[in-house]
């Protein structure tokens, strides 16, 4: 797919939980599971169900020590903030460190955001060795889809019916109110 923090985010932006492992230049290998989608913001986000692991050469899991929120953070092209992903930690001192160069990361000493926390790599700034981003359970429903509360396919004349109520207390004539297009079966 090639190497790049874009092709990346390209993945993993809104498509749900993700499990993030790493194999570092001295193959230390290590992991972040992320229970929100991704999605590029100048500040920090999740929930407490973030963790950290280490898997090689030691296995370990790190859980919330609800201190902080510093759970997930991604940001992109913003001169006066990190450009990178990070889970927990925070700027600087990072759990789990991705740099926007792609490549790059850094695991801290100590992170706050996680009890019993040891650093994840044999060193603070390492180099990526191998990486990889798992989808976990189920992508989240895109509110703007044709599929309705039901998994059916509804009409555009069922959305937004707070609108229509609007409209209807407003006087304005539905129009097309009985308009629907044929079930078609396959």
């Amino acid at each position: 797919m090639g190497e790049s923090f874009s092709t990346m985010l390209g993945k993993i932006l809104n498509q749900g939980p993700t499990l993030l492992v790493i194999e570092d230049e001295d193959r230390y290998m290590f992991a972040g599971y992320s229970p929100e989608s991704w999605e590029l913001k100048s500040h920090f986000f999740g929930n407490e169900s973030s963790l950290l692991y280490t898997l090689s050469p030691a296995m370990r899991c790190f859980n919330s020590t609800g201190y902080n929120n510093h759970y997930q953070y991604l940001n992109l092209n913003q001169q006066t903030m990190p450009n990178g992903l990070g889970i927990g930690g925070q700027f600087n001192y990072w759990g789990l460190w991705i740099d926007s160069d792609y490549g790059i990361g850094q695991s801290s000493e100590s992170c706050t955001t996680y009890r019993d926390y040891v650093q994840l790599s044999k060193r603070k700034d390492y180099k990526i060795r191998n990486i990889e981003v798992w989808g976990i359970g189920d992508e989240p429903k895109d509110e703007d889809s044709e599929e309705g509360d039901g998994g059916v396919n509804n009409s555009i004349l069922d959305k937004n019916l707070e609108d229509k109520v609007m409209l209807q207390l407003a006087g304005k004539e539905m129009h097309s109110e009985g308009l629907r297009e044929p079930d078609m079966d396959l």
